[in-house]
């Protein structure tokens, strides 16, 4: 940590798969996943201050700027640190939104886990993980697994979180046609469609090569994406694009969507994807992928 503070990456989360089972009595869904991080996304930027802030900047930031400070997640995980650990110093905390809003990939998620990684070392904390974990949880299913960068199993309602399989070197582009996709109305489509649904099971991805993983992909599926491209159809194009891109292994949406996603064995081949989706109007980025 420098004068300047420090900053921490809040890299874009990623369901290789989504099932989704029934509405618990807290409201919330039990649902079975394997999250994975790309290597790029937003980044948390926070430095010492009297009192707790928060700027958004980068390319995204506009989308945000009608956002209350303490209605955005990165605000309240710094609240709720401070609060637990009782801090009295503040924050200033910067947000670099690069990745699109609403868009299935975690943002706000990963930026609220990024928010207390940079500002537990920023207070010098002296935290357990099991403890962390309760806190991000009390912000948002999602939360927990994003303060992992390796992949991870997901179930309960997000906060049981268990070491997930270690893959083959992957890269990903990830393709969002500048559709914003709030959470809720997917949800409740799904829960139209599905009065009864069984409850949710992991899938077997124990890979250890690019066919093994083609065929765990195979044998899985996101229960949202059918809800997310009857609301925009577009999505469905970016898949089929994805798809067929050369070099693809599998393709699919992710979360909620609309962002959508290929893995490749090769940055060209990712980095050519992405290139492709961005000369048809589309926010595309390529990125590594943290396997392990």
């Amino acid at each position: 940590m420098t004068a300047a503070g420090l900053q921490w990456a809040a890299p874009a989360k990623i369901n290789l798969y989504l099932h989704i089972g029934p509405v618990r009595a807290d409201g919330l869904h039990d649902l079975a996943s394997l999250f994975v991080f790309a290597k790029g996304g937003d980044v948390i930027h926070v430095k010492e201050a009297k009192s707790l802030s928060l700027k958004v900047t980068g390319p995204f930031a506009p989308l945000l700027k009608d956002v209350a400070p303490h209605k955005n997640l990165v605000f309240r995980a710094g609240e709720l640190l401070a609060r637990e650990a009782g801090v009295a110093a503040g924050a200033a905390i910067t947000l670099e939104k690069n990745l699109p809003v609403a868009a299935g990939v975690g943002g706000g998620s990963a930026d609220a886990a990024a928010a207390l990684r940079a500002l537990v070392k920023l207070w010098n904390l002296s935290i357990s993980e099991a403890a962390l974990l309760r806190l991000a949880f009390e912000l948002g299913a999602d939360v927990p697994a994003c303060l992992a960068r390796s992949p991870v199993n997901v179930s309960g309602a997000g906060e049981r979180i268990e070491k997930g399989s270690v893959l083959p070197p992957l890269w990903i582009a990830l393709v969002n046609p500048r559709v914003e996709m709030p959470t809720g109305p997917i949800f409740r489509a799904f829960d139209a469609a599905h009065l009864s649904p069984s409850a949710p099971r992991l899938a077997d991805f124990k890979v250890v090569n690019y066919a093994q993983l083609k065929q765990a992909m195979q044998g899985s599926r996101n229960d949202l994406e059918a809800f997310a491209i009857e609301r925009a159809p577009v999505i469905r194009e970016v898949i089929e694009n994805l798809a067929a891109a050369p070099g693809s292994i599998a393709a699919r949406m992710s979360g909620s969507g609309a962002t959508c996603f290929a893995l490749f064995a090769s940055d060209a081949a990712a980095s050519r994807a992405a290139a492709f989706a961005r000369a048809r109007g589309h926010w595309a980025m390529a990125s590594g992928l943290h396997v392990r």
